[in-house]
């Protein structure tokens, strides 16, 4: 029989804990039994969670975008679940899909922040520890945006694109140590992801997902679940995840006159 990974032994840190895939994920392991640290900015959701999922869920409120935070806030979590030995650097967000040139240099600084820095915050501050005990893994949550360029993915896609070349060099360099990384790749997953791209349209939101069937969080949840209780002799480095109904596009081209 193929001996997966007991859940009960891994402490799972997850950032972007408050909802979406980050919420879905810290569900699937918490309640398979491993102990989960999940952090976001919105305290009322983590305490919300906390009180879902019991004692396996332990919140940590900290804004990925502040390194400092960062330090500070692992610093001071229990002895119990100070040796993480899985990294689910989640948090990320998409603003805006107007093209390059009406586009808010403030929503590109912020996904620029949160996408890139608040990873590189996130990875710095835990990687060292898991090499040091020759044991761990970083799982990212890339976006088929980092492969496929679209109308108005601008930045966001830019974003996706520095996650997947990051996740392939820092596998690259652990060679050895026996810290595996993985980069799932979804392509439509229905979460708050659009509202918050839109600003809160409703409409606007509602419109990516009319008359299809996208992904779920859960679905990509599972994703991650199975990455990280696979055997540690197997190291799923990427995985690209769509919906049925969709696929890459087709070239655009500009027909007529220039």
């Amino acid at each position: 029989m193929y001996q997966m990974l007991d859940p009960a032994t891994l402490t799972v840190l997850i950032t972007g804990a408050t909802a979406g895939i980050g919420a879905a994920s810290a569900r699937r392991f918490a309640l398979a039994g491993a102990r989960v640290i999940g952090t976001g900015r919105r305290a009322d959701r983590l305490i919300a969670m906390r009180d879902e999922l019991g004692p396996n869920f332990h919140p940590l409120e900290v804004d990925v975008r502040d390194n400092d935070a960062v330090i500070a806030a692992l610093a001071g979590l229990p002895e119990a679940l100070a040796k993480p030995n899985v990294v689910f650097a989640n948090a990320g967000l998409a603003l805006g899909l107007e093209p390059a040139q009406r586009a808010s240099l403030d929503d590109w600084e912020d996904m620029v922040d949160t996408n890139i820095k608040g990873l590189l915050y996130t990875v710095h501050a835990t990687l060292p520890g898991m090499v040091e005990r020759g044991e761990g893994h970083v799982v990212f949550t890339g976006s088929i945006a980092g492969d496929y360029a679209y109308p108005g993915g601008n930045a966001y896609g830019a974003t996706k694109a520095f996650v997947k070349q990051f996740s392939l060099n820092l596998l690259a360099d652990l060679i050895g140590t026996q810290v595996r990384v993985t980069n799932v790749e979804p392509g439509m997953v229905e979460t708050e992801f659009s509202l918050v791209r839109f600003h809160g349209d409703k409409t606007k939101s509602g419109n990516v997902y009319a008359g299809i069937q996208p992904l779920t969080a859960e679905d990509i949840a599972e994703q991650v679940f199975f990455c990280c209780t696979l055997p540690r002799h197997v190291a799923i480095n990427r995985i690209q995840v769509f919906p049925t109904c969709q696929s890459f596009a087709g070239m655009k081209v500009q027909r007529g006159e220039a």
